[in-house]
């Protein structure tokens, strides 16, 4: 596999993908410490390693890098909508697309919450990262 068409296929859905995450009032509460910029480079690198390009990505594992950060299913499935439209937008080949939702599919208990104290922090510093108004913490509260 040409790595390099790879990363360049990779890194436009990331581009694609994360331009929605930073407009959706959940989402990007997600990743408001973190630019745009620097985790649409970050995760190219940890899909092209994922896919079994070279070993470049650098960052923490999904588990440790989520524990301070309340996702459920519900904004799972608005990530996943998310990803599934940037793919199309982008082109990327059904191969590629089936791939990337196996990869996102092993890592997504990792990053789910059942409730909102299954978050831990990561360093005494950190806030638990949440949408204080997302209706779901009603539920899992």
């Amino acid at each position: 596999m040409d790595y390099d068409l790879l990363k360049s296929q990779i890194l436009k859905v990331n581009k694609a993908f994360y331009d929605r995450v930073y407009k959706d009032a959940w989402l990007s509460l997600v990743f408001k410490d973190v630019g745009q910029d620097h985790i649409v480079m970050q995760q190219t690198d940890f899909m092209v390693t994922a896919f079994g390009g070279p070993k470049i990505y650098s960052g923490r594992s999904p588990f440790n890098a989520h524990p301070h950060i309340f996702v459920n299913e519900e904004m799972w499935q608005q990530r996943e909508k998310f990803l599934k439209e940037a793919f199309v937008e982008t082109g990327l080949a059904e191969d590629l697309r089936e791939k990337w939702l196996k990869i996102d599919e092993a890592f997504k208990n990792a990053i789910l919450k059942n409730s909102f104290s299954d978050c831990k922090k990561r360093f005494t510093m950190d806030e638990i990262v949440y949408h204080p108004h997302h209706p779901a913490l009603k539920k899992a509260a």
